[in-house]
């Protein structure tokens, strides 16, 4: 089953930016299509390849702040090509 992940870390704590910029360069390294934008990053793929990427990879990151907030939502469908229609 394909899936797309949307995911926003928000460590609350100052010097937030290595903490971030690991978890999106470990995620680019998985193999997993990744697309990022300002604002969140987007992963792509099976769905037991991205959980198994995403169990391992978010326990890093927060094992990398000392506070913080991951927002995640998850579609059923792989959506890496959308394009908007209007």
């Amino acid at each position: 089953m394909k899936i797309s992940v949307e995911l926003t870390l928000t460590p609350l704590q100052d010097e937030f930016e290595p903490a971030i910029i690991h978890f999106i360069k470990k995620l680019r390294e998985s193999g997993l299509t990744v697309l990022e934008n300002p604002l969140s990053t987007q992963v792509y793929g099976n769905y037991d390849e991205v959980m198994k990427v995403l169990t391992t990879e978010v326990k890093e990151a927060f094992e990398l702040v000392e506070r913080g907030l991951l927002f995640m939502k998850i579609v059923k469908s792989d959506r890496s090509d959308y394009e908007p229609f209007f």
